[in-house]
C-alpha cells in the first residue's frame, strides 16, 4: 500500500510538471527605441509586483530593439518596467493581465546628468548591460533565506557552478572572483562561493578578465576568461558572520572548520581554519556534505577520492583588506598549512618499442609530511590621478619529510626478467620562495598616452638531505648489479629578474601604437653531493664522485616590441612584434671535469588579439602567438645524470631552441529571451621545433636518454557548450550540453626510430539540473570519455581506452529544518589490465537538522555507503600505457555540528 501511495505521488508530481508546460502563456511584445528612431538593444523588460516589488519576470531587447516578455499566470496590480543604460526608466502600471498585450513602440528618453546631491531610488532590473559587463541584481533571484552565495550564482541565466566549484558564465570560465572589488582569501572564489551569506550580495558583476594595467588604462581586456565582482548591499556593509563545524565518525575519521569575518565600509578582516582526516585539503564548508567535497563524485572527471592515498590535512588563514589612507588598497593575506600523506600504490607500465616491449609492475608506499607558510601582500595606491603603483610581495616557506617504500620488476615482450629494483628513500627538505612585482603607471594629459615600468624578481632556494638505500639487479644484458647505500645532500638556487618599460602613443581616436623593451636575467646553481657508507659504519663519510656534480646556467635576454592596438566601438586588434636576444652559458663539473657551453639566440615573437562585439550578446574572440622555450642546461650539457639506477640522462649540445605557432579563438551568444547561451571555442598549436626525449633500451632494460628536437608536431582541441533553463512557476530546468575534442600528434625517438603517436579523445558531458522551489534538487550527469593512440614504428599499432561516469545529486529541503542529501555514481574504466578492478558505485548520504533559530545545524554524513570506492586509472602516452591504482578513502560514518552566527547592518 506504501509503495502505491509513493507511485501515485510521484504521477501526481509529473502531471502537476507537465501542466505546467502545458498552461498558455500571456506575452506582452513591443520595440524599444531612441528618441531618434534607433533600436536599443539589451535594454531589460521586467514585470514586478506592486505590492512588494518582487520581481515576475524578465527579458532584454534584442539587437532590432525587439521584446517579448512571456509569463504562465494572470496577474493584477502589477508593473512593467524598462531599464536601459543611459536612458531614463519607462514605467507603466498594469491593473489586470490576463491576454496577450503588444505595446507598439516604446521611446526611451536619454538620462539627464544628475546633482551629486540628489538621490533617486528605484527598482534595480534584475539584468542590467553596462558596456561590457553584465549586472545581476541579487535581489531579483529567490534562494533559501539561509543561502550562500553559490546558490544564488546557480540562479542566473547562463551562470553555471561544477563540483571543483569552478564557474563559467555564458561558457567562459571565470578566473577571478571579488568581493567589493578584492579578493576574498583566494582569487578562484571557492571560500567566498561556499560562506558568504547570499543576502550580503547587493550585485553581482561580470566582465572580461583585465590585468591591472588595462584596467588603469581603461584598455580593452585581451583575456578570455571574466571577471565576476560580488558588491556588498551598503546597508549591510558593516557586522560579521561566522561558522564553526565539529564532526567525528567512525574509522576515527574526524572534520572542523572555523571561518569568522569582520567588515566594515572598506575594512575587512577574516580568519579561517580548518583539521580533517578526510581528504580535504584547503578549506571547504559544503551545505550538505561539509568538507567531504574532497573525495564526492565528479562527472567532469569520474568518481575518485580526490586523488590517492589519505590525507590529514592543517590549516589556518588570515585574511585583511583595507583601505588604510586615501587611494590606498591594501589586501594581505597569511595561511599556514599542514599535512600528512599516506600512499599505497601498485602500477603496471608498457613501454613501447620498435620491436617489442617492455613491461613493469611496480608496488610502493610512501608517506609524506609538509609545513608551509605563506604571505602575500597586494598594495594599490594612487598617488595622483595619473600615477599609480602597485606593490605585490610574496614569500612561501616550506619544510617537508617524506619515506618511501619502492618494488619494481621488468619483463620483455617474452615475460622473462630483464631487471628489478628495490628501494627503501627518506627525505628531509627546505624550501623557500619571495617573488616580487613592483609596477608605475603614469597617465598624461592626453588621452590615450601612458607609460608603465615594472620589476619582477623571484628568489628561491631549496635544500634537501636524502638518505638512498637501493639493490638493483640486472637479470639481462651486462650491466653491472648497482647497490646503493648513501647520503644525498642537494642544494639548488634560482634567481630571476624582470624589467618592463612600455610606452603607448595614440596616433588618431581609433589607432594607438605601443614600444617596449623587456630584460630578464636569470641564473641556476644545482649543487649536489653523494656520500657512500664505509662498511658497517654509521656516518656516510666515503665521498662519491659519479653521483656527484654541479650545474649552473646563466641567461640574459633582452626583447624589444613594436605594435599598434586599433579600436573601435565594437572591434578591437592588438598586433605586437619583436625579437628575443638571448645569451646562455651552461656550466657543470662532473668527475673532476668542467664542460662549458655558451649558446646564443635570436628569436623572433609575435602576438595578434583582435575581438569583436557582434552584438551586445555575441562576441568573437581571436588570439595568435608565435613563442618559444629555450632549453635548459640538464638538456644540452653533455654530462652523465646517474640518480636513477634505470636511467643515464644525457644533454646534447646540438639542441635548438624550441618555437612554436598557438592559435586560440571562442564565439559566445547568450539569450536572455529564451534562456540559453552557448560558447565554442578552439586551440591549437604547431611546432616548428619542439624539444623531445631520445632514448635507447640496452639488453638490461637500462634507458640511455637525450634530446633532440623533431618538427610538425601539433595538437588541437575543439569545444562546444550550450546551456538552456526554464522556469515554470516554482519549477526551473536547466539542461547542459559540453563537448569537447582533441587530436594530437607527437614524435620521438626510440632505440634510435622515429615514432609517432596520433591521439584522437572525444569527452562528451550531459548535465541536467530540477528545481522545485527552494524544497527540492534533482541533479543527474553523464561523462563519456574516448581515447585513441594509434603509433608508428612501434610493437603495438594502437590502444584505446573509454570512461563513462554516471552521478545523480539529490538534496531535498523537506520537511523545514530538514535537510537530506544523496550522491551517487557509477564509473567504468574500460582495458584496464590485470588485477585492476574496471569499475565501483560511490555514494555519499547526509541528513541533517537545523533548530535554534537555525543557528544548530546537527548532521549524520556516511561517505561510500557501498563501501566499494577505487583509486584506478589507465593514462596512455605517446611511448606508454600506464594503469594505475591507488588506496583511497572507504566508508565510514561521521556526526558532527555547526553553529552560524551573522549580524549585519541595523542589527550590528
Amino acid at each position: 500500500m506504501r509503495n502505491r501511495i509513493k507511485t501515485l505521488g510521484f504521477f501526481v508530481f509529473l502531471l502537476h510538471s507537465a501542466a505546467s508546460f502545458a498552461q498558455k502563456n500571456v506575452v506582452i511584445s513591443g520595440k524599444i527605441f531612441t528618441e531618434k528612431d534607433a533600436a536599443i538593444e539589451a535594454a531589460t523588460i521586467y514585470l514586478i509586483h506592486s505590492k512588494d516589488s518582487s520581481v515576475v519576470s524578465y527579458t532584454l531587447s534584442d539587437k532590432n530593439g525587439l521584446f517579448q516578455l512571456a509569463v504562465k499566470e494572470k496577474f493584477q496590480n502589477v508593473i512593467l518596467k524598462i531599464s536601459g543604460e543611459g536612458y531614463q526608466e519607462f514605467s507603466n502600471a498594469i491593473e489586470k493581465l490576463t491576454q496577450n498585450m503588444d505595446l507598439g513602440v516604446i521611446k526611451l528618453l536619454k538620462s539627464e546628468i544628475e546633482l551629486k546631491e540628489v538621490v533617486i531610488k528605484r527598482e534595480a532590473p534584475p539584468i542590467r548591460i553596462k558596456n561590457d559587463t553584465i549586472e545581476f541584481n541579487a535581489s531579483s533571484f529567490k534562494v533559501r533565506p539561509d543561502a550562500n552565495v553559490e546558490a544564488l550564482l546557480k540562479q542566473l541565466p547562463g551562470v553555471t557552478v561544477d563540483m571543483d566549484k569552478k564557474i563559467t558564465v555564458n561558457g567562459k570560465e571565470v578566473n577571478q572572483v571579488l568581493v567589493n572589488g578584492k579578493p576574498f582569501f583566494d582569487a578562484d572564489g571557492k571560500i567566498a562561493l561556499q560562506n558568504l551569506p547570499a543576502e550580503l550580495i547587493n550585485k553581482i558583476q561580470v566582465s572580461a578578465t583585465k590585468t591591472k594595467e588595462q584596467e588603469f588604462t581603461k584598455q580593452t581586456a585581451t583575456s578570455d576568461n571574466v571577471s565576476m565582482n560580488f558588491t556588498i548591499d551598503e546597508e549591510k556593509n558593516k557586522g560579521f558572520f561566522g561558522k564553526v563545524l565539529g564532526g567525528y565518525g567512525s574509522a576515527d575519521r574526524y572534520e572542523s572548520s572555523l571561518l569568522m569575518s569582520y567588515f566594515e565600509d572598506k575594512k575587512r578582516i577574516s580568519f579561517l581554519a580548518s583539521s580533517n582526516n578526510i581528504n580535504s585539503s584547503g578549506f571547504t564548508m559544503d551545505d550538505v556534505f561539509d568538507n567531504m567535497g574532497g573525495g564526492r563524485n565528479d562527472g567532469a572527471r569520474g568518481a575518485s577520492a580526490g586523488g590517492g592515498g589519505i590525507t590529514k590535512s592543517n590549516m589556518i588563514g588570515v585574511n585583511y583588506a583595507d583601505e588604510w589612507f586615501k587611494e590606498g588598497h591594501t589586501d594581505l593575506n597569511y595561511y599556514f598549512t599542514n599535512s600528512n600523506l599516506d600512499n599505497t600504490n601498485r602500477t603496471s607500465v608498457l613501454t613501447l618499442l620498435p620491436t617489442g616491449s617492455l613491461t613493469a609492475e611496480s608496488n610502493s608506499k610512501s608517506h609524506r609530511d609538509l609545513n608551509r607558510h605563506n604571505a602575500n601582500l597586494s598594495f594599490d595606491f594612487k598617488v595622483s590621478p595619473s600615477i599609480r603603483v602597485f606593490f605585490t610581495p610574496n614569500i612561501d616557506i616550506g619544510k617537508g619529510a617524506s619515506a618511501d617504500n619502492f618494488d619494481k620488476k621488468t619483463w620483455d615482450e617474452n615475460r622473462q626478467l630483464v631487471n628489478s629494483n628495490t628501494s627503501f628513500n627518506t627525505s628531509e627538505s627546505n624550501n623557500t620562495n619571495f617573488r616580487n612585482n613592483i609596477t608605475i603607471m603614469s597617465n598624461s594629459k592626453k588621452e590615450g598616452r601612458y607609460f608603465t615600468a615594472s620589476f619582477q624578481n623571484d628568489n628561491s632556494r631549496n635544500d634537501s638531505d636524502t638518505r638512498v638505500n637501493s639493490v638493483t639487479v640486472f637479470s639481462q644484458g651486462t650491466s653491472p648489479d648497482d647497490l646503493r647505500n648513501q647520503n644525498v645532500i642537494q642544494k639548488n638556487d634560482r634567481d630571476k629578474y624582470t624589467g618592463t618599460l612600455q610606452y603607448t602613443e595614440p596616433v588618431s581616436n581609433l589607432l594607438t601604437v605601443n614600444f617596449s623593451v623587456i630584460t630578464d636575467f636569470e641564473k641556476r646553481a644545482d649543487d649536489k653531493k653523494t656520500f657512500d657508507r664505509n662498511g658497517q659504519a654509521v656516518e656516510y663519510d666515503v665521498f662519491n664522485e659519479s653521483l656527484s656534480n654541479f650545474s649552473s646556467f646563466n641567461s640574459f635576454q633582452v626583447n624589444p616590441k613594436a605594435g599598434f592596438t586599433f579600436r573601435t566601438k565594437k572591434f578591437n586588434a592588438t598586433v605586437a612584434t619583436g625579437t628575443s636576444v638571448i645569451k646562455t652559458e651552461n656550466h657543470a663539473v662532473y668527475l673532476k671535469e668542467t664542460t662549458d657551453l655558451s649558446k646564443n639566440y635570436f628569436i623572433p615573437n609575435g602576438s595578434i588579439y583582435t575581438s569583436y562585439k557582434i552584438t551586445k550578446t555575441q562576441t568573437l574572440f581571436m588570439t595568435y602567438d608565435y613563442k618559444f622555450a629555450i632549453p635548459t642546461e640538464n638538456q644540452v650539457l653533455a654530462v652523465a645524470n646517474l640518480d636513477n639506477p634505470l636511467i643515464v640522462r644525457t644533454g646534447n649540445p646540438d639542441l635548438k631552441a624550441a618555437t612554436f605557432h598557438s592559435l586560440h579563438g571562442s564565439f559566445s551568444s547568450y539569450n536572455f529571451q529564451s534562456g540559453s547561451t552557448y560558447n565554442i571555442s578552439f586551440f591549437s598549436a604547431y611546432y616548428d621545433n619542439q624539444i623531445v626525449g631520445a632514448s635507447v633500451y640496452n639488453s638490461s632494460g637500462k634507458q640511455i636518454l637525450t634530446f633532440d628536437n623533431v618538427d610538425g608536431t601539433y595538437n588541437i582541441l575543439l569545444r562546444g557548450e550550450w546551456n538552456k533553463t526554464i522556469k515554470q512557476e516554482a519549477n526551473t530546468f536547466r539542461l547542459s550540453v559540453n563537448m569537447s575534442s582533441n587530436y594530437n600528434l607527437d614524435k620521438g625517438f626510440t632505440n634510435g626510430e622515429l615514432y609517432e603517436a596520433k591521439t584522437f579523445r572525444l569527452n562528451p558531458t550531459l548535465a541536467f539540473a530540477y528545481d522545485y522551489g527552494d524544497l527540492l534538487s534533482i541533479r543527474p550527469s553523464y561523462n563519456f570519455a574516448y581515447n585513441d593512440t594509434r603509433y608508428s614504428n612501434t610493437f603495438l599499432s594502437s590502444t584505446s581506452n573509454t570512461t563513462h561516469n554516471c552521478n545523480i545529486e539529490m538534496t531535498s529541503f523537506w520537511p523545514k529544518n530538514w535537510v537530506f542529501g544523496n550522491d551517487f555514481g557509477y564509473t567504468y574504466n574500460s582495458n584496464i589490465s590485470g588485477p585492476y578492478k574496471k569499475d565501483f558505485y560511490l555514494w555519499n548520504t547526509s541528513l541533517s537538522y537545523r533548530f535554534a533559530k537555525e543557528q544548530f545545524t546537527v548532521k549524520v554524513k556516511v561517505y561510500d555507503l557501498l563501501n566499494q570506492n577505487l583509486g584506478t586509472s589507465r593514462t596512455i602516452t605517446p611511448t606508454s600505457v600506464i594503469d594505475s591504482e591507488s588506496n583511497v578513502l572507504k566508508r565510514y560514518v561521521m556526526f558532527s555540528l555547526l553553529y552560524k552566527f551573522q549580524n549585519f547592518g541595523t542589527h550590528y
